[in-house]
């Protein structure tokens, strides 16, 4: 494989890691502490979501992403939107009422990886026409993936304090942003 095939598979990476890295950042912001096991949970989740999807998307063929294809977009929508309401709904609530939503755990964490995930099946189905090494793609996937959604927690992280009480209805709003985005993108 050349570098110009190496350069590529990243630039793919770094594209389908732009939503795990929005999603790190809103779900930081809006999280009362982040601790390192926190971040890497998560972005092992995620790493692991993007490296899944992609070999999923080349060892599936055409006709699952066909299937696929017709409603993922709706179903990433649907996904970014329940939780992203879910946090701005937090906004609202008294403090003593209120529960911090922690998108490191348990569904909340399955729902955001698999929502962020769902265009690395079809990436992963143009691997398969394009021979490229599955192996080396996935990894780099997985790992850029990883990368990224630890710097978006960082500097969510960081922008939290800053945005003090509407720290969580400012993610939930981007979350939502990103449904809206993915929606439209297969819409238009």
């Amino acid at each position: 494989m050349s570098e110009l095939d190496f350069l590529s598979i990243l630039l793919i990476a770094l594209g389908l890691s732009a939503d795990c890295f929005a999603v790190a950042l809103s779900g930081s912001i809006s999280m009362k502490t982040v601790s390192p096991a926190q971040i890497l949970r998560t972005a092992l989740v995620f790493g692991a979501f993007q490296t899944i999807m992609a070999l999923l998307g080349w060892l599936g063929g055409r006709s699952i992403v066909d299937f696929i294809a017709e409603y993922d977009h709706w179903i990433a929508f649907a996904l970014l939107a329940l939780v992203g309401g879910r946090m701005i709904w937090e906004t609202f609530r008294s403090e003593e009422d209120k529960k911090r939503i922690d998108i490191s755990r348990g569904v909340i964490l399955l729902t955001l990886a698999l929502a962020t995930s769902i265009d690395a099946l079809a990436v992963g189905l143009s691997f398969a026409f394009l021979r490229v090494n599955i192996v080396l793609a996935c990894s780099t996937i997985g790992v850029i993936a990883f990368v990224i959604t630890v710097v978006g927690f960082l500097l969510g992280k960081k922008a939290g304090p800053l945005l003090g009480r509407y720290a969580e209805a400012i993610g939930g709003i981007i979350l939502i942003g990103i449904g809206i985005r993915i929606l439209l993108s297969h819409l238009l």
